[in-house]
């Protein structure tokens, strides 16, 4: 396959007359950004002209997915090349270790000249204390919000373009990179900016401890938004929910009453942020273009998940449904097709062999993922590797009150949760049924046994939904009990709600029997 790789890049870049053989690697991974926005019906809903740019010059996966539908997890996926389950990646605290080697590594001993600018966000510890020690409400008989309402906040005016400083700050540095060092050398290079964007903001009234819960742009971006073709989602009533469905709407304040109209500000407000940070993503192509690097550079666009967005009366991530797992992937350069759009399921593990691929470089160790070049590319000299006609995605964190495992197969979504027995699964035509408002599992037996039969080959769920229980146990007992008489202040401050310190106090036992087996003496 190593040898295939450089007889196709020798073939397709001969006469470029920079390192011909080797092609420099551009990834630009957003944080939150619904992949359907990248194709179809969903790209006219706001203008999208660098995301566009790149689906006309080369190709776009349909059905890309990421492998957990929250930060940390996601992006160690996507740096190792494995599933979460593989790598324990259970939360927004507990990552890769920080000597694990990734696709950049690999990169760099080959002879790449490498770069990584803005939101990394894969290594243990660097995320999210709260996600260390909220997984005990998981398993404790009552409920608290832990996130604030979503709210949608104008800031600014026409003029009004850089909202996001830190994002706008990296990708100044990005750009100033390539033309100052990318472009002086005669190595290949591989670049990689991450953004927040369109992630929606901390809301700043709720305390430094509070989540992202405000959505904010300025007039200038909102322009950018065909506020027509904005739709209300539908929701089913909460009687109807899943359980765990339920339990997130609760988690993430979203249970109480929204307008049509305030439902319609925050998903205009968050296809705007979607268009502040294609103009980053475009600022990035600028640059290639105008240093000459282009022709010889892949270029590959994605995200470590979406954003529901008022969808499912949910906003955030931590989901299964579409809007919150389902990313976009585009990639162009050299040797790619043009215009092409791919419907092979493929997920953000896929990027660890394919980036390796396009540079010539052999993996290393056992992969979950396998190359998506074969699919886009002009040349034959590749073999036609099966890729799987099935993708994983998994979520053990906090919003959620079971492990939950998708199973994506053509047009079906299998999800299971837990043990596969104590919570009741759900499965959707995607197809038929697009806002997954129907689980048509107890309609389809045959069906559902299919699917998790082929989810068991693939995970062994049960056992690592038990793993991830044993973890959060271990993980707060030890966290707990560091805190000695601080413990119940401190918690009650982690992440911000009225009732926090009165449900804590009076549910001290049921913590502690969650913990011990029995009550005992609380710290707090």
């Amino acid at each position: 396959m190593l040898l295939l790789a450089l007889l196709f890049f020798i073939q397709n870049y001969g006469g470029s007359g920079r390192n011909v053989a080797r092609p420099n690697i551009v990834m630009v991974m957003s944080d939150a950004f619904d992949g359907r926005l990248s194709f179809d019906t969903g790209s006219k809903v706001v203008q999208l002209p660098y995301i566009n740019y790149l689906s006309e010059l080369g190709s776009t996966f349909l059905n890309a997915y990421t492998n957990s539908p929250i930060c940390c997890p996601s992006r160690a996926a996507m740096w190792s090349g494995q599933f979460v389950h593989l790598t324990q990646s259970w939360n927004n605290y507990k990552c890769l270790d920080a000597n694990s080697t990734t696709w950049m590594d690999l990169l760099e001993r080959s002879g790449y000249h490498t770069k990584m600018l803005g939101k990394l966000d894969y290594t243990s510890g660097s995320h999210s204390l709260s996600n260390r020690v909220e997984a005990w409400t998981r398993d404790v008989q009552f409920l608290l919000r832990q996130e604030g309402r979503p709210v949608s906040q104008l800031v600014g005016n026409m003029s009004t373009i850089r909202i996001m400083e830190i994002d706008w700050e990296n990708t100044d540095k990005a750009t100033q990179w390539i033309r100052q060092t990318a472009a002086l050398s005669n190595e290949p290079f591989a670049l990689y900016l991450g953004l927040n964007l369109p992630h929606p903001y901390k809301t700043e009234s709720l305390g430094p401890t509070a989540g992202g819960s405000t959505f904010r742009s300025s007039p200038y971006w909102l322009k950018k938004v065909s506020s027509e073709l904005v739709s209300i989602p539908k929701w089913l009533p909460m009687a109807a929910m899943h359980p765990v469905d339920l339990y997130s709407t609760f988690t993430k304040n979203c249970s109480s009453e929204f307008t049509e109209e305030e439902i319609k500000h925050i998903r205009t407000f968050y296809y705007a942020m979607c268009a502040e940070a294609d103009a980053m993503l475009g600022q990035v192509i600028s640059a290639l273009r105008e240093t000459g690097l282009l022709d010889n550079t892949a270029v590959i666009f994605t995200a470590d998940h979406g954003e529901l967005a008022m969808e499912h009366r949910q906003f955030y991530k931590m989901s299964m449904f579409e809007g919150s797992s389902h990313v976009p992937l585009l990639i162009m350069g050299p040797g790619v097709k043009s215009g092409l759009q791919v419907h092979q399921l493929v997920s953000l593990v896929d990027l660890y062999p394919t980036v390796l691929e396009i540079a010539g470089v052999s993996a290393v160790g056992n992969l979950s993922g396998h190359s998506i070049l074969p699919l886009i590319s002009k040349s034959r000299n590749f073999s036609k590797t099966k890729h799987p006609e099935w993708v994983l995605s998994e979520y053990h964190g906090c919003n959620a009150n079971a492990s939950t495992y998708m199973l994506r197969v053509g047009h079906w979504k299998y999800i299971a949760y837990a043990d596969g027995l104590s919570v009741p699964p759900q499965l959707f035509n995607v197809t038929m049924d697009k806002d997954e408002l129907h689980n048509v599992v107890l309609k389809f037996p045959d069906v559902q046994a299919q699917l998790d039969k082929l989810l068991r080959t693939i995970v062994d769920y049960p056992k690592v939904s038990s793993a991830v229980r044993l973890y959060n146990k271990k993980a707060f007992a030890a966290w707990r009990d560091s805190l000695g008489s601080n413990y119940t202040e401190v918690i009650a401050n982690l992440r911000w709600h009225v009732d926090w310190q009165k449900d804590i106090l009076a549910n001290e036992k049921a913590i502690d029997t969650w913990l011990h087996g029995s009550s005992r003496t609380s710290n707090g």
